[in-house]
């Protein structure tokens, strides 16, 4: 007996080396076999299927990890594992089930992968007998096969955090499953059958849409262990759910009318079971071991043998088949590469005289891009420089303003004086200016009244017309006597003519307007241009733009902010007037008015007179009354403005880029006299502009107008269309981002810019006037 464990001993051993070389050499054959299909298929692919054609394929890691697992599986001393878990599989393959039915496994892990299917095509569950665990969870499985029920041998199921709706009623013969966990499904309901498990002892049915058990799980005598939403259960009550599985078990026995015992008591037999199934396992399989390796190898053997010998002869037939269809390919290819090159040729001379003239029109379009870039960056340059020149000239301003409020203290009359020198001439002034409006207005309404009749009522005469204006006119006349002497008597209309003249008359709030206007106009034109250059594909330039844009965002951000601010001083100064004033005293806002019309000195006033009307009205309409007095103080005529520029009227103190080229327009704009004419030409030949270029340095900014008062058509707002409807008008800026990109309209459904996809965080509307 010892000598023939001894040779049975040394024949094993020569055995395992051989089959152990067998599974290399078969490895490598498969290797072999492997590359050449892929490279066969790669070689069919380029030439079947189209150039851009793109699938979800396994990684190659993933990959690898299944052949290793499958190959792993197959060797002799392999346990009972068979572990292809993680290798992003969207079906089983066959195979693993041919290695389960074959080598007997145990064990089957699934879990981390893609599943929608446990069993594939041509495959049966039988071939899964003898597992006793199986694990699916992670996966995307919506239903358990139908006759999992022939799994006798399943002791453990884990299908948790799957898209399972339904369990099949055949679940119910797995009498020997001990573990059921579908955690993180789908499921509504729970079959009936499930109470036929008699070996069951863990069961989790949680986060799932199950508001009710079964009765039938109160004959499952051995469950120690159910886990479910307990808030969400209807039946059982939630209060019995809550108190645990051996509460819910005593309830559902006393509903169907049994007899509830401890798990502890059912438990024997189960545990006897797997244990004496165990044992006669051992000691058969002891006996039968190393017969059934021994019968397994040689049948692996020949087997083995019978494939290496079919491969080797399909291989020749496929490299025959493949010597074949590299030549047909290459004929074809050469056939193909000719008629693709004369193609190729005559694309070509139509993409180069496309290309030449796309460049050509690219280039123009680049330089008129380019000329518009450093246009708005003098621009925007001009425009920081003028808020810092404007902050220092704004505190110069506030010390003259409260030298001369002063000044107007120390030389004022007493208030029952002016309220006795100056009342009659007040009301008499706002009475003459009421009643030119009153009367405009109704001349405005006779006129509609007359046209809309001219053209109702052509063929009545002009006489009776006459007679009833003249009436119409009668009364109202005597109503705006009324109403005028109406007004004089209440103090409120007053106090709001007075407040109407004090936001007219501030020199700040309208300095605060025009910068608004002009700021709103450059961020109009900055937006077109980043459209434009987004068509045009200039990525490059977008962050110069992007900066500019945002600083424009910041000033106009902060003159809105200085605009606020200065409103409310006003109101304050009101509120403090208000209180200042006595309740007894008469007329107290028509004296102020008085004062705010007669605020300045009477040497600028008299200087201001003496100033061209031409010059001033042409201040009114640039809303630039303000420099009204710089220009009478330096005594500025349309002959020295004619030999002035932009440089010389910044010294000056007018800052806006806008009313200086309006200024030097309107002055060369304006006839010369003769004499000046003659003077001129004379100084002309000997040396022109000398006195100013002996003061003056050269101006820095160009010759052409860097913020125009009216846009161009090309330019202006009316160009720029809405980037959502593309129908209207953009009529609103957006802050933060500072673009100006949509109508009224669009606007008001949008939370974030179309363009940069930034948060708004307040809307400006544009008025094109």
């Amino acid at each position: 007996m010892p000598g023939n464990a001894k040779g049975t001993d040394s024949l094993l051993d020569t055995n395992k080396s051989t089959q152990q070389r067998e599974e290399i050499l078969h490895r490598e054959r498969y290797r072999k076999q492997a590359s050449y299909r892929r490279g066969r298929f790669r070689l069919k692919w380029s030439f079947t299927m189209p150039l851009f054609y793109k699938k979800k394929k396994q990684s190659e890691d993933s990959r690898k990890r299944l052949e290793y697992q499958l190959c792993l599986s197959k060797e002799a001393g392999a346990d009972d594992i068979l572990d292809i878990s993680n290798c992003e599989l969207t079906e089983v393959p066959s195979s693993a089930f041919s290695i389960c039915k074959v080598l007997q496994k145990k064990v089957f892990i699934l879990h981390g992968n893609e599943l929608r299917s446990l069993l594939p095509k041509g495959c049966s569950i039988s071939s899964l007998e003898t597992i006793k665990v199986l694990d699916l969870h992670e996966n995307k499985l919506t239903s358990l096969p139908d006759d999992i029920g022939q799994l006798s041998a399943l002791q453990v199921l884990n299908a948790e955090h799957n898209q399972i709706k339904t369990l099949p009623e055949s679940i119910g013969n797995l009498h020997n499953l001990q573990t059921l966990n579908v955690k993180g499904n789908c499921l509504s309901q729970i079959p009936s059958s499930v109470g036929k498990m008699s070996s069951l002892r863990t069961l989790d049915l949680s986060e799932n849409s199950i508001r009710e058990l079964p009765k039938e799980l109160a004959n499952v005598r051995t469950l120690e262990s159910l886990t479910l939403d307990a808030s969400t259960m209807n039946y059982p009550p939630v209060s019995v759910c809550t108190a645990g599985t051996e509460e819910i078990q005593r309830y559902l026995c006393s509903e169907l009318g049994v007899e509830y015992c401890p798990p502890s008591q059912y438990l024997l037999p189960v545990l006897e079971n797997d244990s004496s199934k165990q044992s006669n396992d051992c000691v058969d399989g002891e006996v039968m071991a190393w017969q059934s390796k021994f019968m397994d190898y040689e049948k692996r053997k020949e087997q083995k043998q019978l494939e290496k010998l079919n491969f080797e002869k399909d291989l020749e037939e496929k490299q025959r088949e493949q010597a074949q269809l590299v030549v047909l390919n290459n004929s074809r290819k050469e056939g193909m590469l000719l008629s693709v090159k004369l193609e190729q040729e005559r694309v070509e001379k139509d993409v180069c005289q496309q290309q030449k003239t796309q460049e050509a029109e690219r280039q123009r379009v680049l330089e008129k891009v380019r000329q518009a870039e450093t246009c708005i960056s003098t621009r925007i340059s001009n425009l920081l420089l003028d808020n810092k020149r404007q902050a220092k000239s704004a505190e110069i301003l506030q010390a003259m303003e409260e030298e001369r409020i002063r000044v107007e203290h120390l030389t004022a009359i007493t208030q029952e004086e002016a309220n006795s020198l100056r009342k009659k001439d007040v009301a008499v002034a706002m009475q003459t200016m009421l009643s030119e409006s009153y009367s405009m207005r109704l001349l405005q309404e006779a006129s509609e009244a007359r046209r809309q009749s001219m053209m109702s009522e052509a063929c009545k005469s002009m006489e009776t017309m006459d007679k009833k204006f003249e009436q119409v006119l009668s009364l109202q006349q005597l109503d705006k006597s009324k109403a005028i002497c109406q007004i004089l008597q209440e103090e409120e209309m007053q106090k709001a003519a007075f407040e109407a003249l004090q936001l007219q008359r501030d020199s700040v709030h309208g300095y605060i307007r025009n910068q608004i206007k002009l700021i709103e106009a450059e961020l109009m034109q900055l937006t077109k241009l980043e459209v434009k250059r987004k068509n045009l594909d200039a990525e490059n330039l977008q962050e110069v733009l992007a900066e500019q844009r945002e600083a424009l965002s910041d000033m106009l951000q902060q003159l809105l902010k200085q605009k606020d601010q200065r409103e409310v001083e006003l109101k304050h100064i009101l509120m403090e007037m208000e209180l200042k004033s006595d309740s007894t005293q008469q007329n107290y806002w028509m004296i102020q008015y008085q004062r705010l019309l007669d605020a300045k000195p009477l040497s600028l006033r008299m200087q201001e007179a003496g100033v061209d009307k031409d010059l001033v009205s042409l201040l009114c309409k640039l809303s630039a009354q303000h420099y009204l007095p710089i220009l009478a103080h330096h005594r500025i005529t349309a002959e020295a403005l004619r030999h002035m520029t932009t440089r010389d009227l910044s010294k000056l103190g007018i800052n806006e880029v806008g009313v200086q080229k309006s200024l030097l327009h309107w002055a060369r704009e304006q006839p010369c006299s003769p004499k000046k004419l003659h003077e001129e030409r004379e100084a002309g030949a000997v040396l022109p502009t000398a006195p100013l270029q002996e003061q003056l340095t050269p101006p820095l900014t160009p010759k052409t107008p860097l913020t125009p008062t009216v846009p161009s058509p090309m330019d202006g707002p009316s160009s720029s269309e809405c980037v959502v409807c593309m129908e209207a008008e953009s009529q609103v800026i957006y802050l933060p981002c500072g673009h100006v990109c949509c109508c009224q309209v669009c606007s008001d459904a949008l939370y974030s810019c179309p363009l940069c996809r930034s948060d708004i965080s307040q809307r400006i509307r544009l008025y094109h006037g």
